[in-house]
This record gives C-alpha cells, structure tokens and sequence, in this order.
C-alpha cells in the first residue's frame, strides 16, 4: 500500500500549526490561543486566528470583565451579539439533538455524555434505529442514575 505524500497546503498548514503551538505553549493565563486553519470555499488558503481554546479551562475567562479585558470587545453591544450568537448557537445544537428527548436531566453530565455515545454506538452497531437502541439502554442507566428519595 503506497504512502501519499503531503501536499504542499498541507506542510504549510503543519508548519503554521508548529509555529502557533510555540507560540501558545509560551502564553500563560487567561486568554486566546492562536489556531491555524483554512477558509472554506473552492480554493482554500491557509489562515491563522486567535480563539479561546475549550479544552484548556484555565485559559477561558469566567467574567464579563475579564472577557472584555482579553479580548477587543470593549463595547456593551458588541457584547450582547456575541451573546446571542452564542445563545443562538447553543439552541440549535441542544434541539437538533435527536437523542435531547430520551436523556434525563437529571443524571450526572458524564452519564448525560456516555449515554448518547452509547445509544449512537450501539444504534450504528447493531444497525438498528436510535429509539430501538434507547428502549433496550435507558432502562440500564435509568437504574444506575435514578435520583434517590432524600430520607
């Protein structure tokens, strides 16, 4: 099996990454990391950005103020439409979630997580439809995670 070698966007695109990873490893504190990326369309150029990195927490502001002070929002409206974007965005992933109906609320977020992970996994695997896959594991995890009684 022959090995394809990289197109050239795509050591650009490596190259960049190694650069910004420098880059970032060197910030400490709150605030945005660099990314590399590239824009959508037919003919695709390789871009950089500064975004906040979700998956280093330490890094996130946990105010209004200090996402403010980070970054070039310095205005009440510019604010609220970042707010609402994201609002915005956060409606539609949670309705157009087609499991959101069948997962309790009041399970832990991890057994909220591993739930759907499990039904879709077993829905593909077995090749049956999700509500199948839900009426043979709910009942599992709605025993393990039932809210008990306070005494």
């Amino acid at each position: 099996m022959a090995v394809e070698a990289a197109s050239p966007r795509e050591l650009e695109v490596e190259r960049k990454q190694k650069e910004a990873d420098i880059k970032n490893a060197a910030k400490k504190g709150v605030g945005v990391r660099e990314r590399v990326g590239q824009t959508r369309g037919k003919n695709p150029v390789v871009i950089t950005w500064e975004a906040f990195d979700e998956s280093q927490p330490e890094t996130l502001p946990t105010t209004i103020q200090q996402f403010m002070d980070v970054t070039a929002v310095k205005d009440e409206p510019s604010l609220v439409s970042f707010l609402i974007a994201g609002f915005n965005d956060s409606a539609y992933t949670a309705a157009s979630d087609p499991l959101a109906e069948y997962v309790d609320l009041t399970w832990p977020a991890d057994a909220q997580t591993q739930f759907r992970l499990v039904v879709r996994n077993y829905s593909r695997g077995a090749m049956v439809s999700l509500e199948d896959a839900v009426s043979l594991i709910k009942p599992g995890f709605a025993k393990q995670f039932a809210v008990k009684p306070a005494a």
